[in-house]
């Protein structure tokens, strides 16, 4: 069976997969919006963990409506969550769609899904959503990734993943300037994965 797992390149997305490639074929999927070309530096993290990997291309209405979210809120929070669960839609309206994922994890606040849109998610698309870190806290997490991803990390700005922050962050850039991305975003630490490490 195929499980087709929203990949950005991070930490949470590549254990995901991991969780799952026992039980399941796994596809990496990245959503985008083409602001920022991730593509190549997304698809080496890819093929480092040694699945399959594809780009998936979501509306431009989407990312319009999650920049007016932003500035009318504030913060990121509802936008971010919005282009997550749009992406997640897109993606399950696929005709061979039977399962699919992403590394949403426990304490989790942006991207997540409540337990009605999961519901709605599968009644509505005919597919089953996986989220193979809910059980798992952060610290938890940062020990699985300690034993078997090597990662690099850094702040937001300085980290090149293909995320839904990353193109947001790039919207606003272009429209209104640097200072208002530390205005509307809070300093937080991102990964990127380099590869799978050997067990010994």
């Amino acid at each position: 069976m195929r499980v087709s797992v929203l990949f950005s390149g991070g930490k949470d997305s590549s254990l995901a997969a991991l969780l799952l490639e026992p039980f399941f074929d796994v596809e990496l999927v990245t959503c985008t919006f083409g602001e920022v070309p991730t593509e190549a530096i997304v698809a080496k993290s890819a093929r480092e963990l040694n699945f399959p990997h594809r780009m998936l291309c979501l509306e431009r209405e989407i990312l319009e409506s999650a920049y007016e979210m932003i500035l009318k809120d504030g913060f990121p929070k509802n936008a971010i969550n919005h282009i997550h669960k749009k992406a997640l839609e897109t993606l399950a309206s696929e005709s061979d769609m039977q399962f699919l994922a992403d590394g949403t994890r426990r304490d989790d606040r942006v991207p997540m899904l409540d337990l009605s849109q999961i519901r709605s998610l599968e009644d509505r698309f005919g597919v089953r959503y996986i989220c193979p870190l809910k059980g798992y806290g952060r610290n938890t997490v940062d020990r699985l990734v300690e034993r078997h991803l090597l990662i690099e990390e850094g702040l937001s700005e300085n980290t090149l993943k293909a995320d839904y922050e990353t193109e947001l962050r790039e919207v606003i850039r272009q429209r209104i300037g640097e200072d208002k991305i530390h205005e509307l975003f809070p300093v937080h630490v991102q990964s990127h994965v380099l590869s799978r490490k050997m067990l010994r």
